[in-house]
This record gives C-alpha cells, structure tokens and sequence, in this order.
C-alpha cells in the first residue's frame, strides 16, 4: 500500500469556500491512468490534478488533470491549485520574490509565475498563446432571449454581439448589459432545440455583462448550457481566452495591452475572482496571462 498526500485548493478567491475547489496530489509519481480516473471520481471534485516531477529541468512539472467523467487536456484552475500547493507544502523554494516554472499539460507547456511573500504563494499568474476562430454568426435577438430566458432588450448590440468564438473549444460569447441579466437567465433546453443554436457547434454559452457591483471585478459571466445543470455555475476559467479573443475582435478595443478583472458566482455560489491580461497586437497568436489567488481548504492523505 502506498500512501499519496493531497491538498483541497479553493481557486481564484481569497476567503475560504468561495472560488473552485480542486484537488491537488503534490507527488504523483506511481499513479497510473486507471488510478487517478478512479481517485478524481473519489474525490469528485470539478478538477483532481497529479503532478510529476520532469527530470528535463528545475522547477519543471508534468501535470495530469482529471474531471469524475474524463481526463482533460487544458485547464487554468489546476494550474493555480497545483502552483499555490507546490509552494505551500515545500515541493519548491519559494526564496526568491517571484519563482518561474513550467506545466507541462497534455494540451502543451504552460509557462508560470509564482509571485511569494516570506517563503508563501502569494499570486500565481501563468500565460498562455491562443489562436481563435471567430464567427459573427449567431442565433437571432428572439431565440437568443428565449433559451436565455431574458428580454430581447437586455441584450447588447451597442458596445458588443453574440459571436461564436473557439479557441480549442467553441463558445456562443452573448453579452448584456446588466449583472442581474446574467444572475437571473435560466436555460431553456426546449426553445435551444428549436432554434439555429445546436447548427453553431457550441454547447455552452458565455454569458457576460460589463458592470457588476463588486469593486475588484469589471465583468461578470456566467456558462449556461444543454450539459450544464439549470442551476449550475461552473468555473469559467476554461473560456477566457475565447473571451479574450472576442474582445480583442471589435475595433474599439485598441492595439496594447489590456488589464481587467472577471468574476463569476455569488458569495453564495462560492465567487470567484480572475485577474486577466492580454496583449491585443491584431495576430494570429493572441498572448493572455491569467492569474489568482488560491487557499488551503483541507489536507489528506490516500491510501492506495
């Protein structure tokens, strides 16, 4: 019998239970496929995440990343967990004010920032380079309002319009005006069914306003969806960069950097909060830095 440790991070918050628990298992090394399938539907948790030291370099990690139901190519709140966990159980020295190190996920290698005060994670910011596939095709105001389950007048059509945006994985990006636009829609599957929605090849919707109330966030989304329960508010860290390239794809947002904040949930609905940079050069690749902040919500040990 071999024993593994393992961490429960809360993901992009700062206050305990908010943001995403994922799981964190430090040492890894022994597990195989079959094992961790089996662990993540333990645990059954969004994300369970299994790191492997690489003998190629230092502070360089393989990452396995497990949902109950599948393994998963990309994702960005394991990359937080996993940084947060290595730092604060001592798998790497964190003397130095901001520490780099490489994530190799299936998906390629992420490059990471840990950024420490007296030896602990403070901040983890990881960067990534996109390319997108952007369609000014969606559904109509009407279908729109009605799978939504809001007013056709609480769409934007000023500022922003729906787009279909892939980066790896398509979204149908929708924006409104108002925050409780996005808190109160209810997805209707029925009127999905009847409208052109399924023809676009997206399964999930982003939905996303550009006020909310909170001072530390300038959007606020939320993914709707056949496969998302009616009440779900899953983590929405797996579509920012096809946020990001769909506002990088209207005019009014100017060559340069930009900075911003994200955040989705509500203190009920464990809020998370997604510190965003991207770099809007108008070229194939588009470069996104993402990046948060992560706690320590529990600590065990599997025997296996």
């Amino acid at each position: 019998m071999n024993n593994y440790r393992y961490y429960i991070a809360d993901v992009f918050t700062q206050h305990l239970f908010s943001g995403a628990q994922i799981a964190v298992f430090p040492n890894a090394a022994g597990l195989d496929d079959n094992t961790m399938t089996l662990i993540a539907r333990e645990l059954n948790l969004t994300e369970s995440v299994f790191i492997f030291r690489s003998n190629s370099a230092k502070n360089h990690y393989r990452m396995r990343i497990f949902s109950p139901t599948a393994e998963i190519a990309f994702a960005g709140h394991p990359i937080i967990a996993a940084a947060y966990v290595l730092g604060i159980s001592g798998h790497i020295d964190l003397s130095e004010s901001i520490t780099p190190l490489i994530f190799e996920q299936p998906a390629g290698l992420i490059e990471v920032n840990i950024s420490s005060e007296n030896g602990m994670p403070s901040f983890v910011q990881f960067t990534r380079r996109t390319a997108s596939v952007i369609d000014r095709f969606a559904p109509s105001d009407e279908e729109l309002a009605q799978f939504l389950g809001i007013k056709q007048a609480e769409l934007d059509h000023k500022k922003y319009a729906p787009r279909l945006v892939s980066c790896g994985f398509p979204y149908l990006i929708v924006p409104v005006w108002q925050y409780d636009s996005v808190r109160k829609a209810k997805f209707n599957y029925a009127a999905w069914s009847q409208s052109i929605a399924p023809q676009t090849a997206a399964q999930e919707i982003l939905l996303f306003a550009p006020h909310t109330p909170h001072q530390d966030s300038d959007f606020h989304a939320r993914l709707l969806g056949p496969r998302i329960g009616l009440h779900d508010d899953p983590p929405v860290g797996s579509a920012v960069p096809a946020l990001c390239a769909y506002l990088c794809s209207f005019e009014h947002t100017q060559k340069g950097t930009h900075v911003f904040t994200l955040d989705r949930g509500e203190e009920k609905s464990r809020r998370s909060v997604i510190y965003i940079e991207m770099d809007n050069k108008r070229e194939e690749l588009l470069t996104i830095r993402v990046g948060g902040q992560a706690v320590i919500s529990a600590e065990g040990m599997m025997h296996i």
